[in-house]
């Protein structure tokens, strides 16, 4: 039989959290006796003192920091386990929310929200956009069900979806077309490059770029293809987002002796599967189906969950 509950570990972590006993009670809406009453049984069951006083305040004791770490895991699998019971008792969940990163072809976005949307008319889905680590950002943070990132999820699953093609590019009428011989590294850094930001709060990558002197930094691709077709700079952009300019002569490859094309793996992650619901795995069906249809990816793996 356990010699603990879940609410004595909740009310040891608000201490901790709060930084006091006081700060705790006004955080859990309890009296400061209660919470503290709370933690002594909970010391005397587990036999540690968990805090020692440290002038006005308290501070945790080296058992009380290794029991921290271990509480902390506890109460988030209890809160996941609330979770995934409310996911059972609701059936279909009512929203989905999903964070993409923006080099992901959109007909393969547009085309698996729309079968989900009409096996499940009534869900609201919620997209996210985001660059580099801004995804799995957003899936750390618990603020969507499902990211789709050029890097994998290191506390949870992830799965690689596909591989997007990527050139160099810059506007025909660009300096760097008309040098007469192949582009050097040197050239490209003597011209402007155009940079999408990273969009994550914590991390920031740069991904891509070739150390140009000049660099225009923006938040979305859909900007830097209009920098570039006005001639503005050169900058990687995916192959499938700029088909028409392409076509259209608004943009050409730059002519590198090697390395004008690139690849990235786009990753799909989400924290735990047991409490994705029938709409989003049916959304995760969609996505892997359709990975293997468009033109322009790779699929490299399938891995059923």
């Amino acid at each position: 039989m356990l010699k603990a509950t879940l609410e004595q570990w909740r009310m040891f972590k608000a201490v901790v959290d709060a930084g006091g006993f006081n700060q705790a009670a006004q955080r859990v809406h309890k009296s400061q006796s209660t919470v503290h009453h709370a933690v002594h049984k909970l010391e005397a069951a587990l036999g540690v003192t968990l805090f020692e006083n440290d002038g006005r305040r308290v501070k945790l004791t080296d058992a009380g920091s290794l029991m921290l770490r271990r509480a902390s895991f506890l109460l988030e699998e209890a809160q996941k386990l609330e979770a995934v019971a409310a996911s059972l008792q609701h059936g279909v969940e009512t929203q989905l929310k999903v964070a993409v990163d923006i080099i992901m072809p959109a007909e393969m976005l547009y085309r698996a929200l729309s079968a989900v949307s009409e096996e499940y008319p009534l869900l609201r889905i919620e997209i996210m956009e985001t660059v580099l680590s801004g995804a799995n950002d957003l899936m750390q943070q618990g603020d969507v069900d499902i990211a789709i990132s050029p890097f994998p999820l290191h506390n949870g699953f992830s799965e690689e979806l596909c591989e997007i093609d990527l050139l160099l590019v810059a506007h025909p009428e660009h300096p760097l077309h008309h040098l007469g011989r192949d582009i050097s590294v040197e050239d490209l850094k003597s011209h402007r490059q155009i940079v999408v930001r990273d969009s994550s709060t914590e991390r920031r990558t740069d991904a891509g770029w070739l150390g140009a002197e000049q660099r225009w930094t923006v938040s979305h691709s859909r900007t830097s293809i209009d920098m570039l077709e006005r001639g503005l700079g050169y900058a990687w952009l995916p192959v499938a987002m700029i088909q028409n300019s392409l076509a259209n002569n608004r943009l050409a490859p730059l002519a590198l002796p090697k390395g004008g094309r690139r690849s990235a793996l786009l990753n799909l992650s989400f924290s735990d599967g047991d409490r994705l619901g029938p709409a989003a795995r049916a959304f995760i069906g969609e996505l892997r189906f359709q990975s293997m249809q468009m033109p322009g990816t790779r699929m490299t793996i399938a891995d059923n969950n």
